[in-house]
């Protein structure tokens, strides 16, 4: 199964470039818990309250409540897997933006293979390591996170970027260790998959991961709505 997730991640990243960008924004953050933290950005000299970067819509987000502390548990639980894991979907989903640019350059297909033998040689020895250490709920994580970010299910990925053999072959491998890498992340008809959104949102806000936004809209409102109605 490791060997899977690193194929998968490798794939994905095979043909792109280094390049990491970032900016600098000027921030304070009082913190009241982990659910409630409100954010204020100072914009010449006025102190602003946001919920969000770059004037997007405010989502105002209570603390969470649990039924039971079993309930709470798995959602601890799901919590740190989903924060392990979250930055490598983020990251495929920038190196293959990165990737299909870099490709509309590079004519010469002797060019393009050198190229990419450099990157995976990278990226092999950067994340390697890294994805042997992800458990079998992790790496269904990924998946279904590989999806949200790129909008393109991990098999897609493989089949795109190997050959569709590969993939189907990659994929009935994995779900002998109950792993499907042709899921699809979806919110609005899957507890687990509105859960790892609520848990997101709540670091994006918390800043303890860096917000990307999702390959397809989720309207975060509409879906707490949702799932209110639903456990009513």
């Amino acid at each position: 199964m490791r060997e899977i997730l690193k194929y998968i991640v490798c794939s994905i990243f095979i043909f792109s470039s280094l390049t990491i960008s970032a900016q600098e924004k000027e921030l304070f953050i009082e913190k009241e818990n982990d659910s409630t933290e409100t954010f204020y950005y100072i914009i010449k000299g006025d102190t602003i309250p946001r919920e969000f970067i770059d004037l997007e819509e405010v989502v105002l987000l209570n603390k969470r409540s649990f039924k039971n502390k079993e309930e709470r548990r798995r959602y601890l639980i799901l919590r740190r897997k989903t924060r392990k894991v979250y930055p490598y979907a983020k990251l495929a989903a920038e190196r293959l933006n990165t990737m299909y640019a870099r490709l509309e350059q590079i004519d010469n297909k002797r060019n393009r293979k050198k190229y990419t033998k450099r990157i995976q040689k990278y990226i092999e020895e950067e994340f390697s390591e890294k994805l042997k250490k992800l458990t079998r709920t992790e790496g269904q994580i990924l998946v279904k996170l590989i999806h949200r970010q790129t909008g393109i299910t991990a098999f897609e990925l493989v089949k795109d970027l190997r050959t569709g053999w590969r993939a189907f072959w990659y994929n009935a491998t994995a779900n002998m260790f109950d792993i499907s890498i042709k899921q699809e992340y979806k919110p609005f008809e899957v507890e687990e998959d509105y859960l790892i959104e609520d848990i997101l949102e709540r670091s994006f806000q918390s800043s303890l991961l860096e917000r990307k936004k999702p390959a397809f809209a989720i309207d975060f409102f509409d879906l707490q709505t949702h799932w209110n109605n639903v456990s009513k």
